[in-house]
């Protein structure tokens, strides 16, 4: 009996133990941000894991560079995280290859998640077909950087509204300096986001046919392609990126007066330009087609937060989303990584109310729009409108010619999506 007693005394024991480790069991949550937010939000995590006792975040930084690749191979090995970052063009690939989480049900019962807290075109980046599918984290856009002091010598008191101002200020800038090498703006031709802006702003679709054939050669576009390509041929603005090697010193020396660039460069200026030069530049959103279309729309970037489908460990996940996307803590995300927020109530914060060269982005952010959601857009803006908007800047290929090759250029990279739309 007493036997019986000692072993049933152990089983017990050992039962408790097991059960008691169970309990004190934490879930680790694998979390994948990039570049430098990788390291930033580490630094919020410990709050994170003291609010929520039973979650532990393994964070994993992942280089910009190797990002795209490196969750492809995650998602056909199956080894995705719970939570990932995604630039926001990237949605609509990821979605294809159903590897995200619907979060409608998720949005529906939070109490911090609510579309009217975003901006309405950030907000729209994450959205396919009614469903969204991702949590905008940060934002950014682009706004235009200028000169004051040359502005003002061009007699232009104010930052231009309309194109028509923009074009008539840079010839104004061109004919300060006669005869020397300087220009009035500067639009690399390495950067596709001029032409894909000012495209929108003058309401060209950009792709049509449920986004599956090339649309630049439709008139709207191209009035916005050939005013751009204008400020080459005039002189206006140097062409590509070997004439001007260094930005910050380019714009202190007045070689241009004008650049259309987004937030990250604020703390560059602030940091590169001299102390003698912090008073004479300004940030102000982009001119439109029209007075009365002022501010002109931009294009809506930035990065947002992502559930893997087959997660096992969803409802941690989503507090982690809940967590960094509440106010206070979109704040001290800002304050360590210099994002912008994503959610709209903490601009209200005197840190931002009161920054100078951030109201430009706060008033642009109410007139942003997404890309096309096709997962092959980068590879169109990167490969191909950058490729053409140099041909046709450079003089080899005129406007039409260089529309006309981009759009067969596009039709090819498509091609895949028309076949798998005839399959629905």
């Amino acid at each position: 009996m007493i036997k019986i007693f000692k072993t049933f005394s152990f089983l017990l024991c050992f039962i408790q133990i097991s059960c008691s480790s169970k309990f004190n069991e934490k879930v680790e949550l694998n979390f994948w941000a990039m570049g430098a937010e990788a390291e930033h939000v580490q630094k919020l995590i410990d709050e994170f894991e003291k609010l929520n006792s039973g979650i532990k975040v393994k964070v994993q930084a992942i280089p910009w560079t190797a990002a795209h690749e490196k969750l492809i191979t995650a998602y056909a090995s199956e080894t995705t995280p719970d939570i990932f970052q995604l630039g926001n063009t990237w949605i609509p690939e990821f979605v294809a290859l159903e590897s995200l989480e619907n979060l409608n049900g998720w949005i529906k019962n939070s109490s911090t998640i609510k579309k009217e807290n975003y901006f309405p075109g950030i907000w729209e980046t994450n959205v396919i077909d009614n469903n969204v599918y991702g949590v905008p984290w940060y934002v950014d856009t682009r706004v235009l950087f200028y000169r004051k002091d040359i502005l003002a010598k061009a007699g232009y008191l104010q930052p231009p509204k309309t194109w028509e101002e923009l074009y008539d200020l840079c010839l104004k800038i061109k004919r300060i300096n006669p005869g020397t090498n300087k220009f009035a703006i500067f639009l690399p031709t390495n950067e596709w986001a001029p032409f894909i802006i000012f495209g929108l702003q003058a309401g060209a679709g950009l792709l049509k046919d449920n986004n599956s054939l090339s649309n630049f050669s439709d008139p709207k576009f191209k009035k916005a392609f050939s005013y751009l390509i204008k400020f080459y041929r005039d002189g206006l603005s140097p062409i590509g990126m070997t004439q001007v090697t260094n930005v910050f010193q380019a714009f202190e020396e007045g070689y241009f007066a004008l650049y259309i660039t987004g937030p990250w460069n604020v703390n560059e200026f602030r940091t590169r330009l001299p102390k003698k030069m912090q008073n004479l530049w300004m940030t102000s959103p982009l001119p439109a087609v029209d007075r009365n279309d002022y501010p002109g729309v931009s294009i809506a970037g930035g990065a947002s937060l992502v559930i893997y489908k087959d997660s096992e460990h969803k409802n941690e996940a989503w507090k982690l989303v809940e967590f960094l996307s509440s106010k206070y803590i979109q704040l001290q995300f800002y304050k360590i990584a210099t994002d912008l927020p994503a959610v709209k109530e903490a601009w209200k914060d005197s840190l931002l109310q009161n920054d100078i060269y951030f109201k430009a982005f706060y008033d642009q952010l109410q007139r942003v729009v997404p890309m096309p959601k096709v997962p092959e857009w980068e590879q169109i803006v990167f490969a191909k409108v950058q490729q053409y908007a140099e041909f046709a800047a450079t003089g080899a290929l005129s406007d039409d010619d260089a529309l006309k090759a981009l759009d067969n250029d596009v039709n090819k990279i498509l091609e895949k999506r028309r076949w798998m739309l005839t399959l629905k």
